[in-house]
């Protein structure tokens, strides 16, 4: 009796796997439609209210009024750290990004958002020095300029015979609001022509290609951008 179950139970095993194989051939498996990659909408974005909003801790001053022209502005009236003048250990980067992006009108939104986020080492790996130029010594034994460097003197020297090889004033503005075909013509540019507004289309456009990017990112996040749809 037991043989014949066996028996029973393995045939029924071999009749499913026929029927499962379509009688002993395999059923090739349907090639999957490929999901199209869908195609990034572009928004055109209204970002003057990132350049005009006031920036808490500065004084009363805008963006705009930090980064044209772009130089390293001091209140010697007020604390020095970043946006008045700077510390070394300054997140500059952090606190320039949510000048950028976030609205300051909001509570819990400040310069410091994105700094104070624990993604930072909590400071320096090598202590600063007490004495000017301040920097923390360098980690094993980088080679050395043959010379000290510039020879300029700027406190006799004109003005014009100084030769800005990077305008790092405000670090980040250089680098993620003027493209490709203005970093030339910016960095050669003086603080009087910036003052012109001869780069401020540009400073837009570019802001406005980063909200394209990455926008969407911080609203998911719970963040309210100071720039909105057009």
């Amino acid at each position: 009796m037991r043989a014949r179950l066996l028996a029973g139970t393995a045939v029924l095993g071999a009749a499913l796997f026929v029927s499962a194989c379509g009688g002993g051939r395999p059923t090739p498996a349907p090639t999957p439609t490929p999901t199209p990659t869908p195609t990034a909408t572009v928004t055109a974005w209204n970002v003057e209210n990132c350049f005009t909003q006031t920036v808490p801790g500065s004084g009363g001053m805008s963006l705009r009024g930090l980064i044209v022209p772009d130089t390293l502005k001091l209140d010697l009236t007020r604390p020095s750290n970043f946006p008045n003048g700077r510390d070394l250990d300054d997140p500059v980067i952090d606190i320039l990004v949510a000048m950028l992006f976030l609205d300051f009108g909001i509570s819990g939104q400040s310069p410091l958002t994105f700094a104070n986020l624990p993604l930072n080492p909590p400071g320096n790996d090598r202590p600063f020095t007490a004495t000017f130029p301040f920097l923390a010594p360098p980690q094993g034994s980088p080679p050395r300029a043959a010379t000290t460097g510039t020879s300029f003197d700027f406190r006799t020297d004109a003005d014009s015979a100084y030769t800005i090889v990077d305008r790092m004033g405000q670090p980040a503005i250089a680098t993620a609001l003027i493209g490709t075909s203005q970093k030339n013509p910016y960095n050669d540019a003086t603080p009087t022509i910036d003052a012109s507004g001869q780069f401020r289309t540009e400073q837009s456009n570019l802001l406005n290609g980063l909200y394209n990017n990455i926008a969407d990112d911080l609203t998911n996040l719970g963040l309210r951008l100071c720039g909105r749809p057009a």
